[in-house]
């Protein structure tokens, strides 16, 4: 378990970052926070609802017939309030997120990217490693996985990926702290507005209706978080 000094310090980097979001985004570095929803049923309702009428509520058909389940890998960016680049498919395997950091920075090839994820073992996995050194254009040697060098273990992992000198790095949340990652409390939107009330025919229709969600979200609703917490501990 983390000593408290070094998790008040991951907690109070990522909460700096996210007061300087907007700062950066002007001088063109992206901070996006990112994380896999997992498990996201493709439920279809046996009936339809019932609409609402006078002195009555809406009420929802409880049955319903399971079509497969999908994972959605988000990014929402602090500065815009936006979902950029999402990725939805069956998985959410170390070449998943990988891909999809892939293609996230594909979005914006030039620029710097900071991306806040938890400390999810996918997220520090040497093939992450081979892909941000690629891209950063880092020609030293990586080592092998469970031997030598920077592939030798997570921590030797974490440790390049962090690294503050590279285009692309990443910032961990500290361990338990779910709350501390703003793509969170994005899903809960996404949750209460499309799939707690959606009926699913598909897991390619669950997949259009998220997609089309996302669109909808970032034409209309998307802004940033007011972000207050600074890092100090919480009194109770």
């Amino acid at each position: 378990m983390e000593d408290e000094a070094t998790f008040r310090q991951e907690v109070r980097t990522v909460c700096k970052l996210y007061h300087q979001a907007q700062e950066l985004h002007e001088a063109g570095v992206h901070v996006v926070s990112v994380d896999e929803k997992t498990g996201i049923q493709a439920l279809e309702r046996i009936h339809p609802d019932h609409a609402m009428s006078s002195g009555k509520p809406e009420l929802h058909e409880f049955e319903y017939v399971r079509h497969g389940t999908q994972t959605l890998i988000a990014n929402f960016e602090v500065a815009t309030g936006k979902v950029v680049s999402p990725t939805i498919g069956d998985t959410r395997t170390e070449e998943d997120f990988v891909a999809h950091i892939r293609a996230t920075v594909s979005s914006d090839p030039d620029a710097k990217w900071v991306f806040i994820a938890d400390q999810l073992n996918t997220h520090k996995s040497a093939s992450l490693v081979e892909c941000v050194a690629e891209l950063c254009g880092v020609k030293t040697a990586l080592g092998e996985k469970g031997k030598s060098g920077v592939l030798l273990n997570m921590a030797s992992r974490a440790e390049f990926l962090q690294d503050t000198g590279h285009r692309i790095r990443f910032v961990y949340t500290p361990k338990h702290c779910s709350w501390l990652n703003q793509v969170e409390i994005w899903f809960g939107i996404l949750s209460r507005r499309l799939l707690k009330r959606g009926s699913f025919a598909s897991t390619e229709i669950l997949n259009q209706r998220i997609l089309a969600f996302i669109e909808f979200f970032n034409e209309t609703l998307a802004k940033s978080f007011r972000w207050t917490y600074i890092g100090k501990p919480l009194l109770v």
